[in-house]
């Protein structure tokens, strides 16, 4: 028996599906995927602070971070791709701080100069006591 077009499709398809899926599993540690980028400042059992630099087109591969705080030295404009195929754009201003949930991505540093900041990732353990500590909504 011959095989349609449609099976092929759907075999391409879930093989699509497969590779974004091996893609979130995989994603690492960005100073394992990136340890010429990302520098350990600091790491105990609450955060671990992270300084990391990138040049206009460095990319780094698939890589995860916990909530964290963002303090950026200079001006950024990166691109960032989830695992999902999804790309967004971010800019920044040096001396800017910002706040991110939890993610994973995919980064490409498009600006000019260098890119430099500073990453206060919540270990676990944190983060639940910071969710206890902070004031209940009404």
């Amino acid at each position: 028996m011959k095989n349609s077009p449609h099976v092929g499709r759907a075999a391409l398809l879930a093989a699509l599906v497969l590779v974004f899926a091996a893609a979130t599993v995989m994603a690492q540690d960005p100073v394992k995927v990136a340890p010429n980028n990302f520098k350990v400042l600091l790491e105990n059992d609450q955060v671990r602070v992270l300084d990391f630099h990138s040049k206009s087109g460095e990319k780094i591969g698939m890589h995860s971070h916990p909530n964290s705080a963002y303090y950026y030295i200079s001006g950024t404009k990166t691109k960032f791709t989830s695992p999902d195929g999804k790309v967004a754009e971010r800019e920044s201003k040096a001396g800017q701080a910002a706040w991110r949930d939890a993610e994973t991505h995919a980064s490409e540093y498009i600006g000019t100069g260098e890119s430099h900041v500073v990453l206060v990732e919540l270990k676990d353990k944190a983060a639940k006591a910071a969710s206890k500590a902070a004031p209940k909504k009404k």
